[in-house]
C-alpha cells in the first residue's frame, strides 16, 4: 500500500511542477497585457471579457468532467493576482497637462496607496503631511489636483486651511463621510470640487472590482478625466448624493463597526479561550469571530471618528439597541411563535437577496474552510 500511495504522490507532484509551469506562463503573459493596457489607456479589469473568459472555462471544464467550480475558483484566484501584476505595468495618464498632484496625508495609508496609483501613472506627486504645513504654501503652489485623507475630526479644520489654491484646480476629499467635508470645500474653493469615498482600505493588492464613490460638488466636466482615471486603475464608480451616501453609511459602517465593537466587549468580559471556540467553530462562525477581531486590531480612532461623526449615527443606533429590546421580550417571554413570527417577516423583507446571500456566502464559507488548519 505504502508503495501505491508513493507512486501517486509522485505522480500528483509532478502534475503539480507542471501547473506551477503553467500559472508562470501566465502571470508573465498577464505582464505583457498589463503593458498594452497601460499604452492604450484600457482598464486593468474588463467584466465582460472576466465573464465570458468564466463561462467559456466552466463549460469545457463540465465537458472533460472537471467541477465547472473547480476551475472558476482557480481562475478567480490567479485573476486576483494577475491584477496585482498588472498594476506594476503602470497606467495611461489620461490628463498629462495636469500641474502636480498634492496628497494631504499621504504619508498616512490610503494617501500613499493613492500617491502610489497617481505615481504609476506618470504624475507629479507632492505629500502635505502633519509635519510639512510651515511649508504648505510652497508644496500647494501651482496645484492641479488636491486630494484631502485625513481623520474625520480632522478634515473640515484642513479644508478651511485650502482656501488660496488655483481657481482650476481641482479640490476632493477621501473622507467616508460626505456631507460636511463636501459643503467645507465649496466654501473654501472656488473651483472643481467632488467628494470621494474609497470603499476600501489601503491594503488591497489592487483597485480591480474596488468601488470608488463620488458626489459630485461643482464643476463636474473639469474632474471627468479622474473618475475615468480611477476606471483604468481597475475601480468600479458609484455616483450618489452626498446626504443619501451618509445615510447609507450609517447603516454599513457605523451601525456594523458598532455591533462589532459591542460583540467584542461582551466576548472580552465572558472571557474564553479564543482557541477552543476556534477549535469548536464552524467556518460561518469563524468567519464572523475574525471579523470581530479584525476590528480591534485596527486604529480605534479610526472606528470612533466613524461612529461618532453624526447624530444620525447615534440615533441609528439607538433604534438598533430598542429593537434588540423587543427581541429580548420575545427571548424573555419564552415566545418561540413569536420568533418564528418575527423571522418571517424579515425573511419577507429580503426576499430573492436571501437566496442570492446563502449562495454567495457557501462560496465564502467554502473558501473559508479550505484556509483552516487543524491541528
Amino acid at each position: 500500500m505504502a508503495e501505491q500511495l508513493n507512486t501517486l504522490r509522485d505522480q500528483i507532484d509532478a502534475v503539480d511542477k507542471q501547473i506551477l509551469n503553467l500559472l508562470a506562463e501566465r502571470l508573465a503573459l498577464v505582464e505583457k497585457v498589463g503593458e498594452v493596457k497601460s499604452e492604450h489607456g484600457l482598464p486593468i479589469y474588463a467584466p465582460d471579457r472576466e465573464a465570458a473568459m468564466l463561462a467559456s472555462r466552466r463549460a469545457e471544464a463540465e465537458k472533460i468532467g472537471v467541477p465547472p467550480q473547480l476551475i472558476e475558483d482557480i481562475l478567480r484566484r490567479t485573476m486576483r493576482e494577475s491584477y496585482a501584476s498588472e498594476k506594476d505595468s503602470g497606467f495611461k495618464c489620461l490628463n498629462p497637462e495636469l500641474r502636480s498632484v498634492v496628497i494631504v496625508g499621504g504619508k498616512g495609508q490610503l494617501g500613499g496607496l493613492f500617491g502610489r496609483m497617481f505615481t504609476l501613472s506618470g504624475y507629479q506627486v507632492k505629500v502635505l503631511g502633519s509635519q510639512d504645513w510651515h511649508r504648505a504654501e510652497e508644496i500647494l503652489d501651482g496645484a492641479g489636483l488636491v486630494v484631502v485623507t485625513v481623520p474625520i475630526h480632522l478634515t473640515e479644520g484642513v479644508i478651511e486651511k485650502l482656501g488660496q489654491l488655483p481657481d482650476d484646480c481641482i479640490l476632493c476629499d477621501l473622507t467616508s463621510i460626505k456631507t460636511k467635508p463636501l459643503q467645507a470645500m465649496l466654501n473654501a474653493h472656488r473651483g472643481p470640487v467632488v467628494g470621494l469615498h474609497p470603499m476600501f482600505g489601503p491594503d488591497v493588492p489592487s483597485l480591480a472590482k474596488q468601488v470608488i464613490v463620488y458626489c459630485d460638488g461643482r464643476g463636474e466636466e473639469h474632474y471627468q478625466w479622474l473618475l475615468k482615471q480611477f476606471a483604468i486603475w481597475g475601480a468600479s464608480l458609484c455616483q450618489i448624493d452626498a446626504s443619501e451616501h451618509d445615510h447609507g453609511m450609517t447603516l454599513i459602517q457605523a451601525l456594523r463597526h458598532f455591533t462589532s465593537f459591542a460583540y467584542g466587549l461582551h466576548l472580552s468580559r465572558e472571557n474564553p479561550n479564543i482557541d477552543k471556540l476556534l477549535q469548536l467553530s464552524s467556518p460561518i462562525y469563524r468567519l464572523e469571530l475574525a471579523m470581530v477581531g479584525r476590528l480591534f486590531g485596527q486604529d480605534p480612532n479610526l472606528y470612533g471618528d466613524i461612529i461618532f461623526s453624526s447624530e444620525e449615527n447615534i440615533e441609528m443606533i439607538k433604534r438598533f439597541h430598542h429593537c434588540f429590546g423587543e427581541a429580548l421580550e420575545i427571548l424573555d417571554g419564552r415566545d418561540k411563535q413569536a420568533f418564528i413570527e418575527s423571522f418571517d417577516k424579515v425573511s419577507d423583507w429580503f426576499g430573492e437577496y436571501s437566496q442570492q446571500f446563502m449562495s454567495e456566502s457557501q462560496n465564502l464559507l467554502k473558501q473559508a474552510n479550505d484556509s483552516i488548519h487543524r491541528r
